[in-house]
């Protein structure tokens, strides 16, 4: 079974540009939790602009399914997961300017800085999965620090998939089944989308986790959210 985690940050963009508490992110990531989802992602970045370091630690009083804190490790959010201690954390070599997550870690370069947060979150009974291209020597670097998991940068797949979902997918099945061979968890994330999912699901082995958070809060616009997470879970089915 894959699991359905929401990414809840562009609910907290909304909120963020007027000010104020409306939309409530901790009520929305109750009703993802009430509507079927079976975890809640959010990636707090240094200058606070989707979700707030502070929303983390009112989210994790209330999130019942699998809390996932993603982002790039530096010393303030180390102290955050530290602190929280959710199910699982991904580490995601983010730039402080970047718009969103655009590359995974080059795991053979930064293998002792990473094999280091590997073992100090896993010390506090965190599940640790880190971000990685779709690449085998990334894979293989990956299983060198200990983590638990790898989640897989799909974006290059959601790119080429309208023209050529098969030449599109087929790095992503060969890092899958590196990762299915050293015993790596598989997680995966990044534009995937109702035109893409139920493919990348059924030919992907061993897949996990998917987060899901742009795509489905904008069909949750058109859709109503109660509805968009039952889609997203009949693509996993």
């Amino acid at each position: 079974m894959t699991r359905l985690s929401v990414n809840i940050n562009k609910i907290a963009t909304l909120r963020n540009s007027r000010g104020g508490n409306n939309p409530d992110v901790v009520k929305v990531a109750l009703d993802c939790e009430r509507f079927g989802a079976q975890g809640i992602t959010v990636h707090p970045r240094p200058d606070e602009r989707h979700i707030r370091y502070n929303d983390v630690l009112h989210l994790k009083k209330v999130v019942t399914t699998e809390f996932n804190i993603e982002g790039n490790p530096d010393e303030r959010f180390i102290e955050l997961v530290t602190r929280v201690r959710p199910e699982q954390v991904t580490l995601v070599p983010d730039a402080v300017d970047a718009i969103t997550s655009n590359a995974g870690w080059d795991t053979v370069k930064h293998r002792v800085h990473l094999t280091n947060l590997v073992n100090h979150f896993r010390a506090l009974s965190i599940r640790v999965s880190i971000f990685v291209d779709a690449d085998e020597a990334m894979v293989r670097g990956a299983k060198a620090t200990g983590t638990d998991r790898i989640e897989l940068y799909t974006e290059p797949y959601a790119a080429h998939y309208a023209e050529n979902r098969e030449a599109a997918i087929a790095p992503f099945v060969q890092a899958a089944n590196v990762a299915n061979e050293l015993g790596l968890g598989l997680n995966a994330g990044h534009d995937l989308s109702l035109e893409n999912l139920r493919y990348f699901h059924q030919n992907i082995p061993g897949l996990l986790e998917v987060s899901i958070g742009h795509a489905l809060i904008s069909d949750a616009l058109y859709l109503g959210l109660e509805n968009t997470i039952q889609l997203y879970l009949k693509e996993l089915e």
